[in-house]
């Protein structure tokens, strides 16, 4: 066979394996992720690798069990980088809410600061209770998420959701005090 040849039996098995396993390796990913537009990258992105990978799936005589676990591992990857990118937000935001305020070398800073720290007390006494508690290990005990979830007997996950819900709050808070502090 010429490389030509060759070239169009591999397009011709890849479009075999494409209109074959598409909707099964969409309808996986979406099952797990819950969310079609990231079901359909996840999709495109086995597809992908398949293509550019073809001795993976053509030297196998059943590539059902590889394109299954393809799938999966690019879907893990996928919600593991969701995750570490919703922490480096949680923090991007945490940290921008005070630095912003005090990004000037002005006499009043200190005043500022104060507020600032009023204005996160009183952000914190209108919180539930173990939301209130679980931002104050996170934030002023410098606990991990894990060390909440074990001490209070909850989710890793619910830590990390009251911790982002108080940080939204504070930041609607800050930003109506910062424009009622600079008119």
């Amino acid at each position: 066979m010429t490389p030509d040849q060759d070239e169009r039996l591999l397009a011709q098995q890849f479009e075999t394996i494409f209109t074959k396993y598409y909707s099964v390796v969409k309808y996986f990913a979406l099952m797990l992720l819950k969310s079609e537009e990231d079901a359909k990258d996840i999709t495109q992105d086995v597809f992908t690798k398949l293509w550019t990978k073809p001795e993976l799936w053509t030297e196998v005589p059943n590539p059902t069990p590889y394109i299954y676990t393809l799938t999966k591992s690019t879907t893990l990857n996928f919600i593991k980088h969701k995750k570490v990118e919703l922490a480096y937000q949680e923090k991007i935001i945490e940290k921008s809410l005070i630095d912003e305020l005090f990004q000037s070398e002005d006499t009043l800073n200190p005043i500022y600061y104060k507020e600032a720290q009023l204005i996160i007390k009183l952000v914190l006494e209108r919180l539930p209770e173990q939301r209130r508690m679980i931002f104050e290990m996170s934030r002023f005990k410098h606990m991990s998420n894990l060390e909440i979830a074990e001490k209070l007997n909850i989710s890793k996950r619910t830590v990390e959701h009251h911790i982002y819900l108080t940080l939204l709050e504070m930041k609607k808070i800050i930003f109506f005090a910062f424009f009622l502090l600079f008119p």
